[in-house]
């Protein structure tokens, strides 16, 4: 069996630098009474030792609980007297380093934990977790304790990351600057300004940056670091390639969307027809982009986006219809509407469920009366034709692969779209020569009638160097986007409370 001592010396192990005299327990607390062991001090400002007693002062202070129970510790501390005559310091009280800290009331350990608790949840939610763990503190308490952690003094790497993240969306915006080898972050600035940018890369200079296709950090970088190498994040890249793809699918409903006939548009598809007739005729007759706007009563990119468009149906927009239990059974239910235009529902009912259908008759009833079985609406819509042609077609199922088949074989800019996406797809793994293939992808771009295409070559041309650099090197943003998904966590745990200075702390803390 264990004695007393051996067990005092367990459960306390933490303690083991005090004398424990007594443990008792007092209602919801744990009491411990202990004192420092008799041993040399060092004097604070001469280091000559000393254990000659001048008096003693009482200490009360916190330890981590046990049992579900606070510690509370009565510590009986010496205060010494200097050898030394000359000595500016007379008298001194001795400290227990690692264990205690001057003017605190908890312990190391049990502040540091605090400290863990509140860097993971912050305030509110800190103080009802340590409640619940035994260590009552207020959420003033756990932001004090979260402040006093140090943040991480380290070199600045050789390649930085470079993004922005929404204080407070479409007003208030910060950058963050991480490791984009490691994903370690290094510094946050208070906004996205050319200026604050500019200014840090000149103190702290890196060889290579990564970054987004925003103009602005293009300009600071190159102003502070003109020697650096910009890299174009390959993600942004094709973000910025499959937002053109969707624009020019939209523009081309009116191509792929006859695959099957539609029936005759609405008011939004006339009244779209007019406003093209009125956008184009003024242009016919020499009047300009904005002035056009400002006859009409229309925004200016609206006017543009118009002005780019070769014919009015091109902007009809197919509806939307969910994947419905009668889709399997389409062929069929065509097949037998064309033999027979008068055959009876229920007969049609009886026959689908022999092959297997589980739905409702009021299910094929609406689906037959809204013509999917004939097939005179569009087979999908653009935002999932654009799907099609943007995923992997080793990802796509059989089903799939028909249906993008037809979309590209609608119209000769729909094969050309989906040759052009999957010779950008190619260029994305990083290899040599990927900035001459670029060149030919570029031109072979702007010899297709695609006009949103054509302006996304134009920014590849802009930002060329950075673009080629981002085709041919290993280096990428990815790791600082991981970084602005976990900034956004922190930014919901408090709740827009919190001022900048506590959260680029939480975001700098390892």
């Amino acid at each position: 069996a264990m004695d007393i001592n051996s067990l005092i010396s367990t459960v306390f192990s933490g303690l083991s630098v005090l004398v424990v005299e007594d443990v008792e327990g007092c209602g919801d607390a744990v009491v411990v009474t202990a004192r420092t062991r008799d041993v040399a001090v060092p004097c604070p400002v001469c280091r000559t030792p000393t254990a000659k007693v001048h008096g003693y002062h009482r200490r009360t202070v916190t330890d981590v609980p046990v049992d579900g129970r606070p510690v509370v510790i009565h510590l009986r501390a010496r205060r010494l007297v200097c050898p030394v005559l000359g000595c500016r310091r007379q008298t001194f009280r001795e400290q227990i380093p690692g264990l205690l800290e001057r003017h605190q009331r908890r312990t190391v350990r049990l502040a540091w934990q605090i400290s863990q608790v509140a860097r993971e949840l912050c305030g509110r939610a800190a103080a009802r977790l340590a409640g619940l763990l035994a260590v009552p503190v207020s959420r003033s308490t756990a932001l004090r304790h979260l402040r006093r952690l140090p943040l991480p003094q380290q070199a600045v790497p050789r390649v930085i990351g470079v993004d922005d993240f929404a204080l407070r969306r479409r007003h208030r915006y910060a950058t963050i600057i991480t490791d984009a080898e490691t994903g370690r972050r290094v510094a946050v600035l208070p906004d996205r300004e050319r200026a604050t940018l500019e200014s840090w890369p000149r103190e702290h200079p890196a060889e290579i940056v990564c970054r987004d296709g925003s103009a602005t950090y293009a300009e600071a970088i190159r102003r502070a670091l003109p020697d650096a190498v910009q890299v174009s994040d390959r993600w942004h890249l094709w973000r910025n390639l499959c937002d053109k793809v969707q624009l020019e699918v939209r523009a081309h409903t009116g191509c792929w969307a006859t695959i099957n006939p539609t029936r005759p548009g609405g008011v939004r598809e006339q009244t779209t027809r007019e406003r093209w007739n009125k956008i184009h005729d003024l242009l016919g007759q020499g009047v300009g982009l904005l002035d056009c706007s400002r006859r009409l009563g229309v925004a200016l990119n609206t006017v543009k986006r118009y002005a780019r468009m070769p014919k009015p149906q091109a902007l009809r927009i197919a509806p939307a219809y969910r994947p419905t239990l009668v889709d399997p059974y389409r062929d069929h239910l065509r097949a037998r509407r064309a033999a027979e235009p008068a055959v009876p529902v229920t007969q049609l009912l009886g026959e689908i469920r022999e092959l297997g259908y589980t739905g409702s008759a009021n299910l094929l009833v609406r689906y037959l009366n809204q013509g999917r079985a004939e097939g005179d609406r569009p087979v999908t819509t653009p935002r999932h034709a654009s799907r099609l042609l943007l995923t992997d077609p080793e990802n796509l199922r059989p089903k799939e692969t028909t249906l993008l088949e037809k979309i590209v074989a609608a119209c000769p800019e729909m094969t050309a779209l989906a040759d052009l996406v999957r010779g950008f797809a190619t260029l994305l793994k990083p290899a040599e020569g990927n900035d001459v293939k670029l060149t030919e992808w570029i031109t072979a771009a702007r010899t297709v009638d695609l006009p949103h295409l054509r302006s996304f070559t134009n920014g590849l041309e802009i930002d060329r160097p950075a673009v080629n650099a981002g085709l041919t090197l290993p280096y990428h943003n990815g790791r600082t986007e991981g970084v602005n998904t976990r900034t956004k966590r922190i930014m919901r745990q408090m709740h827009g409370r919190a001022g900048f200075d506590l959260l680029r702390h939480r975001i700098l803390l390892p």
